[in-house]
């Protein structure tokens, strides 16, 4: 029914960057996420989850992803998300999978806005609400995730005129409140 969740952000390139040097790239953020920054602690998360210049292991992601996430990193509470949603290195978790998903789209992060949008669609995790997927969808789709308009409109079609714009009216109030209280 509706769109797959969004992956890219755990298949692509660390963002900070190890330009190819996988071994600098450990070397210097190792030291970094051992005293607690959470970039580096996110970084090395994502090493570990995709062994790139490190042995796969995902216990290992978890935990980097873990101190990172509860310092507030938007991505890591999304590779968190991510982690419970699939069941990588975890027990699949539909309610832990939304609320690391919740508390990454509420800072504006785009791909875990589209994933808790389809929790919502979908009642996994959450009690199924469309004005509420209807609005994570809309909200990802202006950030230009891929889907989110199509299954924002497809979730609109089971909905009545005064839920779409219930739904419109919570888009407008999130955004407006910077995704606070939504």
């Amino acid at each position: 029914m509706f769109g797959t969740p969004a992956f890219a952000d755990y298949a692509r390139d660390i963002e900070t960057g190890l330009s190819g040097d996988n071994a600098a790239g450990l070397k210097e953020w190792r030291p970094l996420a051992e005293k607690g920054n959470a970039e580096a602690q996110n970084s090395l998360g994502y090493m570990y989850s995709i062994g790139q210049g490190v042995a796969q292991d995902y216990k290992a992601a978890y935990k980097w992803y873990k101190l990172s996430a509860e310092q507030g990193n938007a991505e890591a509470q999304y590779n968190l998300g991510l982690m419970y949603d699939v069941g990588y290195g975890v027990s699949q978790n539909d309610r832990a999978a939304a609320t690391w998903y919740t508390l990454a789209a509420k800072k504006g992060y785009a791909d875990a806005q589209y994933n808790l949008a389809l929790m919502y669609g979908t009642g996994r995790g959450v009690n199924k609400d469309y004005a509420l997927a209807h609005m994570w969808w809309d909200i990802s789709a202006t950030q230009g995730i891929d889907d989110a308009a199509w299954n924002r409109d497809i979730v609109g079609k089971m909905m009545t005129p005064a839920q779409i714009d219930k739904a419109q009216k919570l888009t407008r109030q999130c955004v407006a409140k910077n995704y606070r209280g939504c």
